[in-house]
């Protein structure tokens, strides 16, 4: 059994985690279909997103030498990463330029992928997650399991005894409780921290801006309160102008959280000047590569259209069965299975394209229309062909390509297949077979019909009076 079958079967097992998705699943898609059938020529306008990410992503270098340009005008500071332990090594050096100790976050996938808070804290210094989702996973060292609901496997009771044991709650507390508690060890860290950083949702080329998505407020409070703000932004997620980040912004909330607008839109357009008395004193921009110009060289670009809702992995059965720490990587579901061969190759993750049932859910949720199973396989051929597939497919496939093509040899082995069936070891509601071998995966858990005991072009031909 590989690593993801082994993780996917305990999280099958799992009753705590089965009732949190059961709990949260339903809420998020039919909060989605409720909040696109509210917008103005919804399906259009998700038309005319996809044509914005394609056209965006077609001229990728002259967006960002805009937004350099312009972010720099504002007085910001941009900075330019090839890698993950570029992007982590910035951050740490500019940390320790302007002496800085204490360092608060807000929700960022980015910092995620590149592990930044186990750089920070290999550096001495002190990192605090504000976003409550994410606070409660740092607490528990944990990790968040869904793009947008970082704690969608965790259970009231399980974050009641959390709370209970770091922070003092009753160990029955209730939400408003919980994040009063939360609210009150935050605010302290708000106003002792010298540095915040966030991600970005977009980067505006036009103005040089970058816009955060938030619900709870804690990424103005970070984004204003510390004397630095350092901002982690993925190549990907330019768009050209803010009329077309107006038209993203109303799918990725939709799609997101069924809202019509998230609860907090900031625009960030550099540092605080005169006669500014909010805001920090420095604003920099780190912009992310660590395998993204790969990707958009390669036949699965359309990846980067992603605009990070998670609507995909609401509506996934997979992801919807095992949660999203079975996939074991930072981005999980649909969107995750496809995206992380594309930024680190196929190697650390040729099981994942499997994890997928090609139903086509993921494409009918996306605002940005991306064509998932198209992706997923291209990646499973990839598998094959790179011998990452079990000996006995490859070959039990050679053979069935080779057979295919000889029609003699074609109906002798259908004919054979036939018979053999009478010699499997049981049958299952009567009818179903259970199949031996590597193929018992398949009848362990859905039945299996057995084989006629005539091919169709046989009895085609009887009926017309032709000899089979």
């Amino acid at each position: 059994m590989s690593g993801f079958e082994q993780r996917a079967a305990q999280a099958l097992h799992d009753v705590g985690l089965q009732q949190a998705l059961r709990r949260t699943m339903d809420h998020f898609v039919n909060g989605r279909l409720r909040a696109i059938a509210a917008l103005p020529h919804g399906e259009a306008l998700r038309d005319h997103a996809r044509v914005i990410r394609a056209n965006t992503l077609a001229r990728l270098d002259e967006h960002w030498l805009t937004f350099e340009r312009n972010a720099q005008a504002n007085g910001s500071r941009v900075h330019w990463a090839r890698d993950a332990a570029e992007a982590c090594d910035l951050v740490v050096a500019i940390a320790r330029e302007r002496g800085v100790r204490r360092i608060v976050k807000s929700k960022s996938m980015l910092s995620e992928e590149i592990a930044l808070n186990k750089a920070l804290e290999a550096g001495g210094l002190e990192v605090l997650e504000t976003d409550l989702g994410e606070y409660i996973v740092q607490l528990s060292r944990d990790h968040p399991s869904h793009i947008v609901a970082p704690i969608v496997h965790k259970r009231l009771e399980d974050v009641a005894a959390l709370f209970h044991e770091h922070l003092g709650t009753p160990p029955t507390a209730d939400i408003p409780t919980l994040t009063a508690a939360a609210r009150a060890a935050l605010r302290r860290s708000f106003l002792q921290a010298d540095m915040g950083i966030t991600g970005a949702n977009f980067a505006v080329a036009e103005t040089g801006s970058i816009v955060l998505v938030t619900n709870e407020g804690n990424g103005r409070f970070v984004t204003t309160t510390p004397r630095i703000h350092v901002a982690l932004v993925g190549i990907e997620r330019v768009v050209p102008t803010l009329a077309e980040v107006g038209t993203l912004l109303q799918l990725l909330a939709a799609s997101a959280t069924g809202q019509p607008l998230s609860t907090y839109t900031t625009f960030i357009t550099g540092p605080r000047r005169h006669p500014d008395e909010d805001g920090p004193e420095e604003v920099h921009i780190i912009l992310v590569d660590n395998g993204r110009t790969q990707a958009l060289a390669g036949d699965l670009a359309e990846i980067l259209y992603c605009i990070r809702c998670g609507a995909c992995l609401n509506v996934c059965p997979v992801y919807r069965n095992v949660g999203g720490h079975a996939y074991g990587a930072v981005y999980p579901g649909p969107i995750g299975i496809v995206v992380n061969p594309a930024l680190d190759g196929l190697g650390p993750w040729h099981e994942l394209p499997q994890a997928s049932s090609l139903c086509g859910a993921c494409t009918e949720a996306c605002p940005v229309r991306i064509d998932i199973p198209r992706m997923l396989l291209r990646l499973r051929a990839a598998s094959v062909e790179q011998g990452y597939a079990a000996g006995w497919l490859r070959w039990g496939l050679r053979l069935y390509a080779w057979a295919a093509v000889h029609p003699r040899l074609f109906r002798l082995g259908g004919w054979l297949a036939a018979r053999a069936q009478r010699l499997l070891p049981g049958k299952r509601n009567g009818w179903n077979l259970w199949l031996p071998g590597p193929l018992a995966g398949w009848t362990a858990t859905r039945g299996f019909p057995p084989l006629a005991g005539e091919s169709f072009s046989a009895r085609w031909q009887r009926r017309r009076g032709r000899r089979p």
